[in-house]
């Protein structure tokens, strides 16, 4: 059963950010916005004891969640998730210091589901998938952050095969197939990779390591069907509603300058910027709020694997076109 290129057309102009020229959005924005409640049934219960712990650090240490949001992330009762915070001492006001070495690096964390990374356009995200998630913490203070989605979506000719969320139906809804829950593998050294296999034979594989000044990522998808995979694409989706003074629902504050987008605090003297490699364009929607820079369109020949490379980086300063040109020189070349 194939997807109809009217079928098709609309999927592609129904997502989240895509746009028909840089800064244009073209999903049609709603009056109304998905309920604030959690979605329950999006829960994940950790395994043992060990991730139970992990969750609840990185919840409350790290993303300020509040019991209702846990609750709602883990699938746990309040009283259950205040018994554990007891036992292992786990509190608002004592979370360990850095490691020196560590902290020459940025911190990124798995994005733990239970609080919904965007500010508004819920209606396009509803039940987001936190596997597809990571929290990338702003240096300059402890408790911003930018929720990458990577990948937000992954399209080819014959429809969506992959959707970190559920908005418009994909290659698998259309077939009653409900594709597995996975984590994000943590390493030592502070890097994150996950791999998922679709039904049809598809894999693809992120990676994403930390940095001084960011982050950089990495994507490779290899077609283990026996057809081509033509305009087939990619799209990361860079969040900002974690971040203070870069969650305001407008455009004013950003810049698009291909292959960069970039958005300005508040202040004026601080900058979140995301890349990616062969960028075929930069996109924004003030009402997410949130940043594209898209990998190019790839044709995928059975057995073939196509690869792309992307970073986000914070800047303090006001001359962005020179960090711009001082980007160019340091991750593009």
């Amino acid at each position: 059963m194939k997807f109809s290129s009217l079928r098709t057309r609309l999927t592609v102009v129904s997502l989240c950010c895509l746009t028909a020229a840089a800064g244009d959005v073209r999903a049609a924005e709603s009056s109304r916005e998905e309920p604030a409640s959690p979605d329950v049934a999006n829960h994940r219960r950790p395994a043992n004891e060990d991730e139970l712990r992990y969750w609840l650090e990185n919840m409350v240490w790290y993303h300020r969640f509040t019991v209702q949001e846990i609750t709602s992330a883990m699938g746990m009762e309040a009283d259950e998730v205040r018994s554990a915070l007891a036992q292992f001492d786990i509190r608002n006001d004592n979370r360990p210091r850095t490691d020196p070495d560590r902290q020459k690096k940025i911190l990124v964390l798995p994005y733990p589901g239970g609080r919904h990374p965007r500010v508004g356009h819920r209606l396009a995200a509803i039940r987001p998938q936190r596997e597809s998630k990571i929290s990338i913490f702003a240096p300059w203070d402890q408790e911003s952050y930018v929720v990458v989605d990577v990948p937000e979506t992954i399209e080819y000719d014959l429809g969506v095969l992959y959707l970190a969320h559920t908005h418009v139906p994909t290659f698998w809804t259309e077939r009653n197939i409900v594709l597995e829950r996975l984590e994000w593998n943590r390493h030592a050294d502070g890097s994150l990779d996950i791999e998922r296999r679709l039904p049809n034979g598809v894999s693809f594989t992120t990676r994403v390591d930390s940095t001084q000044d960011g982050a950089r990522m990495s994507f490779s998808l290899t077609n283990g069907t026996d057809r081509t995979l033509t305009r087939l694409r990619m799209t990361p989706c860079a969040i900002l509603r974690g971040a203070k003074g870069f969650e305001q629902q407008t455009n004013d504050n950003k810049v698009l300058k291909k292959p960069f987008a970039a958005c300005r605090s508040v202040e004026g003297n601080r900058w979140i910027i995301t890349t990616w490699e062969d960028c075929r364009e930069v996109a924004t929607n003030s009402k997410c709020p949130c940043l594209h820079s898209d990998p190019p369109l790839w044709v995928c020949e059975p057995g073939e694997t196509v690869r792309a490379r992307g970073w986000l980086t914070f800047y303090e300063g006001t001359d962005i076109e020179e960090e711009f040109r001082r980007l160019e020189k340091l991750v593009l070349r």
